[in-house]
Parts: C-alpha cells; structure tokens; sequence
C-alpha cells in the first residue's frame, strides 16, 4: 500500500479513555458516525438559541463542555466502567476481565479560540466476580500467570477546534496535510435528549516490534477501533450557564490481545463493553476498594495537569509499555 494509500485509511488518534474522541475522516469508505449517515443532524434544540451545532464553532464549544469546563478553574471527571470479552475464530466467547477507571481534565483556551484538553486517565482490570483490581492474573486461554499492566497516561492531551483534527503524524513518518474539515458532529435529537456517535478506526505502526517483543506484540500494525455514544440534555446543551455539561452514554473497544497477556499473535482479539458518563461524584460509581487504591498507588491521577504544553508528547499505551516494560523471555 502507497503511503498517500495508508494515511488516507488511518483514523484520527485517541486516548484510552471516555474522554477521547475524534471522528474518522480520512476513510475512503462511508462511516457510520458522519452526520450524513443519519441524512444529516437533525432536531429542534440544534440551533440556539446558545449554539450552532450545525456549525464548527457551535460544535467546538458543545463538545468542549463535554470534555471538561469553559471556567479554567475547575476541572472534570469523566468515568467508565465495564468488561472485556475475548473473540477467538471457532471458539465461544470468553468474558474475562473488568475494566473500570476515570480521566480528569481541564481546559485551556488558545490565542485562536481552540480548547487544549489537559488529561490525565488511569484505567484498571478487574476480577469479574470480586471487582478486585488485578494486579496478577491467570490467563484462562493459556492457563499462564502474567503481571497485569494498569493504563497510567499523564498527559493525554489534545486539541479542540472550529475543524477537525488533522491525522497523527507517527513520528513524522505521516506528512500529509489534509483540508480542513469544519467539526460538525452528528447530533441527533429524541424527544429532550441529544444522541451523538462517535467513532474511531485506527491502524497503525506497533510501538511493540514483534522481533524484539515477541510475546507481547500483536504484530506489525495494530487495527483499533472504538466507538462513544453521547447522550446529553437538549436545554442543557442550550443553557449559556452551564460551563460544563454532565452526560451519559456507552464506550467499546476492540483491540488485539494486551501485551501483558503474553499471547503474541495468536488469532483473536478484545471487545470493551463499557458504560461511561460525567457529572457524578466517583463514589457514585465506583468501589471503595478501586478508590483506595487509586489513592494509594495513583494518587495524582484525581487532579488535572496545571497547563497545556504543546511539546509534551500524548502517548498511546502501547508506545508506554513500551518505554516502561521490559520484554519477556520466550520459553
């Protein structure tokens, strides 16, 4: 495949959380979360009398408030909370792990009028009976004890705009500069709540060469795709005094094997089935044990970065693991 090919098919990056979200422009193909797939956004509450949401700038502020708050000073939560399914060709569905974690965030506005979304995010899995956080785990695929790698990002950061954004670069291996797109997302209206999808299919170079990593990496390339389902109050999105908007909605996931599990390229992979929302306390969610825990091991991770550094680099999980792990021996 050409590398114009590749690009144009590699989806906009997003973080490992319910906070993180871009849509996928750069498909040849049709999408199911572009505004067109629905015959356009459509709904009474879409155009004022506070914001435009057929427009970029109506969007960018809509979806801002999604993400966190438009007063600087105060910083939102955002949770998810589900499990993870294993896929094997010919063989039944697996449920195995919990996963449960939140992100907080806190936004910056740019001399251009952009949002710097400012992140940190911790993400755990869990024994589905327990809800213990695991911190080993017996693999039921291949009856093997491995160490559990938690999702720690700080930061994971990006940009909210009038357009959408650009593809990731890669490290600089992508130099293409598609047009710019206004960021108009498909909102659609039932009765007094606003739906809206979000989609994301990635395929990109694996920060875990499968040479050096061979238990680890999946492979070459890694295929991601998620999907988040937002569903916000209509007179919220349309009340000028809300600096902030709670939601609710649904995050899934699916992803080759996590490298911790040590099934190198074994054929099959994750499914992520998560609920996820904004606006209640974390002890409303989730457990005690979970919150200790995260008090005790993450503690850093209930507050926001102070500032936006553009030149801080947002790194993937995989491109973490891979910093921060070593290899395991083949046996």
């Amino acid at each position: 495949m050409k590398r114009r090919q590749f690009f144009k098919n590699v989806g906009s990056l997003g973080a490992f959380s319910a906070g993180a979200a871009a849509v996928n422009l750069f498909s040849e193909t049709a999408q199911a979360d572009l505004p067109s797939a629905y015959g356009g956004s459509t709904g009474t509450d879409l155009k004022g009398p506070y914001l435009d949401l057929t427009t970029g700038v109506g969007n960018k502020y809509g979806y801002a408030r999604l993400n966190g708050d438009l007063d600087e000073t105060k910083q939102k939560i955002g949770w998810f909370k589900g499990y993870i399914m294993a896929i094997r060709p010919n063989k039944p569905i697996l449920d195995v792990l919990g996963v449960a974690g939140f992100g907080v965030s806190r936004l910056e506005q740019q001399p251009d009028g952009s949002f710097a979304k400012i992140l940190r995010e911790v993400a755990f899995y869990t024994d589905l009976r327990s809800g213990e956080i695991l911190e080993e785990w017996k693999n039921p695929m291949t009856n093997e004890w491995v160490k559990v790698v938690p999702i720690a990002n700080d930061p994971f950061n990006y940009v909210i705009e009038d357009n959408f954004p650009s593809p990731p670069k890669f490290g600089d291996l992508n130099q293409e500069e598609p047009p710019k797109i206004p960021f108009i997302l498909p909102w659609q209206q039932r009765g007094n709540r606003l739906d809206m999808e979000i989609h994301i299919n990635l395929f990109y170079p694996n920060a875990l060469n499968p040479k050096k990593w061979v238990r680890e990496s999946s492979g070459p390339m890694v295929p991601v795709s998620e999907a988040f389902a937002y569903h916000v109050d209509a007179k919220h999105m349309q009340d000028s005094s809300m600096t902030t908007l709670p939601f609710n909605g649904t995050w899934n996931r699916v992803t080759p094997w996590l490298p911790w599990m040590l099934m190198g390229q074994t054929p099959g992979h994750m499914l992520y089935s998560a609920f996820m929302g904004s606006g209640e306390d974390l002890e409303q969610v989730h457990s005690r044990q979970l919150l200790d825990y995260v008090e005790k091991n993450y503690n850093k991770y209930f507050t926001a970065p102070e500032t936006y550094d553009p030149k801080t680099p947002s790194l993937s999980s995989l491109e973490l693991y891979a910093l921060e792990q070593e290899p395991v021996k083949v046996k």
